[in-house]
């Protein structure tokens, strides 16, 4: 497993383990409903803990649209 897939599945099952259910890659967290803001907030405390990468609060929006979205923004800011 490449150090990519690795985050990626780590990132995955962060967010699966707050929403409490199987999230595509792709899919929509916060415009579909499957996260609201506190469970952002959750995920957002999640990241700082699990990668010690801080989600500016006015871009959590922006990083949170997609497990793919966040997957992106935790590698270009570790």
């Amino acid at each position: 497993m490449t150090q990519h897939e690795t985050l990626h599945a780590d990132v995955a099952a962060l967010v699966e383990s707050v929403v409490l259910r199987l999230v595509r890659d792709d899919e929509l967290l916060l415009e579909t409903g499957l996260v609201d803001s506190v469970l952002a907030v959750e995920i957002v405390m999640g990241v700082e803990m699990q990668f010690g990468v801080r989600i500016p609060p006015t871009e959590i929006a922006e990083h949170l649209a997609s497990v793919d979205a966040l997957c992106a923004f935790i590698a270009a800011n570790r």
